[in-house]
């Protein structure tokens, strides 16, 4: 079996296939009777050679699933969680949005890691704040002390900007999750800024904000002729193939609760990021329809 490139997730020195897995469930229910068809996805990852699975309170079921069907895996692969998600034991939410207090980062990582059956997550990040949400809550020291505590072996945020610009300045983590896609370029350089800076790069929506498209992303893709370019390669390899061309790219996570999905996302990761000319050919014709970074 070929095996999925790997790359060094920034200064955490965690080396973590460029592939990673989104466990976020979306389209499948809660109830348990739809439990064993998230086992046999999460399983199948692994068995591919995934070595990096993303979960979050926020995802319903997620974390429970992971826990129940790959804790006894738990030396394959790395395990990220999230934070300051407003989530009670049973994975209820309690009220909308997030909290940012030190005690509801306190009683995430302690749910979570009953959930997940494991007693250390490799990453904790933190779901979306505001550079304000963080500074007023002191989070930064809170998360330090939930490594201190043997809780998370490094921690990070996963955000957007304006704010990822003063995350990244400020040097506290170790870890950004950020959204990039062909047709999500928003965020092209700030995330090479962080991973110059030492950071380690999880990138998110690589493919689904790609070429699962709403109205307006179809319309890009329409508008700036991408179809010229694919040649043999479906939109969805494609996008994914961008992705993972972006030199920052240590880890993208791509989930589904399809098994015959999750194997074209391995073939896809297997043939490589495009070619350096074919990306920079992207990015031009992207470019000519107003689609660039900030």
């Amino acid at each position: 079996m070929d095996n999925l490139t790997k790359r060094t997730l920034g200064r955490t020195g965690l080396e973590v296939t460029q592939l990673g897995f989104g466990a976020a469930e979306r389209g499948l229910p809660d109830e348990a009777e739809y439990d064993d068809q998230a086992g046999s996805v999460l399983n199948a990852a692994l068995d591919a050679g995934i070595n990096l699975v993303d979960t979050a309170p926020d995802y319903g079921a997620s974390e429970g699933r992971v826990g129940k069907y790959l804790s006894h895996r738990r030396d394959e692969f790395f395990l990220a969680t999230k934070c300051g998600c407003n989530i009670d034991e049973e994975g209820n939410r309690l009220e909308p949005g997030h909290l940012w207090t030190a005690e509801r980062l306190r009683t995430n990582i302690d749910q979570s890691l009953r959930r997940l059956k494991t007693d250390c997550v490799d990453l904790l990040q933190m779901h979306n704040p505001t550079v304000e949400d963080v500074e007023l809550g002191g989070l930064i020291e809170v998360l330090e002390d939930i490594r201190q505590a043997g809780k998370t072996r490094f921690f990070g945020v996963s955000s957007t900007l304006p704010h990822l610009a003063a995350f990244v300045e400020s040097g506290a983590f170790d870890v950004f999750q950020i959204p990039y896609s062909a047709l999500e370029r928003q965020h092209e350089r700030i995330i090479q800024e962080a991973a110059d800076a030492g950071a380690g790069i999880l990138i998110r929506g690589g493919i689904s904000l790609g070429h699962r498209a709403n109205e307006e992303r179809q319309s890009k893709w329409e508008q700036s002729g991408l179809d010229e370019l694919i040649g043999g390669m479906s939109r969805h390899e494609f996008i994914l193939r961008f992705t993972l061309a972006h030199p920052a790219c240590h880890t993208t996570i791509v989930g589904t609760t399809n098994l015959e999905h999750m194997k074209a996302n391995v073939a896809a990761a297997l043939a490589g990021p495009l070619p350096a000319d074919l990306y920079a050919e992207t990015k031009a014709k992207l470019a000519s329809i107003g689609e660039e970074p900030e």
